[in-house]
């Protein structure tokens, strides 16, 4: 799998370097360049949300990724239009990814103050279509264990005819930030005496119970890496 060499890595804590896109407009003391904040964020998920232009107008999807490295590996249909346009003959496709963890609901005593505690991450950059087999291959093995650690063990690797279906498109962690709220509300002070409710409402990530497929053979029991959740 092609990846940034040890030497040309940077050092884990070594922020990344602010620009004019990764520099938000408001609220600009919640911004983070620090390289561990980002990759933790990104580490916590496994959907994004890729925006891009398609013939002038925006478009949003969302899809599945995984970090390797300082790289995103993204995953999609080779049916779909800009996966494709990444893999042309141009340098790729110019992309804004997002991903977003909310961590609770902020009622404030006033309607205008209420807002979300979350962790944020945005990626600028050029998405650029896979086409070395090996690294597709490694890819979608690591999209996999992103989504369920351990499940990559688990299952049937795709075959030609599934990667031919498959594609998938990297983007370099080059311009990227981070962006995080927490804490209670922002009450004004003349509101404080209002006889309403204040605080936090923690929302926090949670799996059920895995359901068996109805032809599953009985002998087949849960993995332990299911039975964690």
């Amino acid at each position: 799998m092609s990846e940034t060499s040890p030497a040309a890595r940077p050092q884990q804590d070594t922020p990344y370097v602010p620009t004019a896109r990764t520099v938000p407009t408001r609220s600009r003391e919640r911004a983070s360049y620090d390289r561990e904040l980002v990759h933790s964020i990104l580490d916590e998920g496994y959907l994004c949300h890729l925006g891009f232009l398609r013939d002038g107008a925006p478009v949003v999807l969302p899809t599945l990724y995984t970090r390797v490295g300082e790289r995103l590996y993204i995953h999609g249909s080779t049916g779909s239009r800009p996966l494709r346009a990444a893999g042309e003959a141009d340098p790729g496709i110019a992309v804004c990814l997002t991903v977003t963890h909310v961590d609770g609901l902020v009622l404030a005593r006033s309607a205008f103050h209420h807002s979300i505690n979350y962790r944020s991450v945005v990626v600028h950059g050029t998405a650029r279509q896979v086409t070395d087999t090996e690294e597709r291959r490694t890819a979608l093995d690591a999209i996999v264990e992103q989504a369920v650690p351990g499940r990559s063990h688990d299952s049937r690797r795709a075959n030609a005819k599934e990667l031919a279906a498959t594609a998938v498109v990297r983007l370099d962690l080059d311009e990227v930030s981070a962006k995080v709220r927490a804490g209670g509300p922002n009450d004004e002070p003349e509101d404080l005496a209002l006889p309403y409710w204040s605080g936090v409402v923690p929302v926090s990530k949670g799996y059920g119970t895995p359901i068996a497929s109805d032809d599953l053979d009985p002998a087949i029991t849960l993995p332990d890496y299911l039975d964690r959740h």
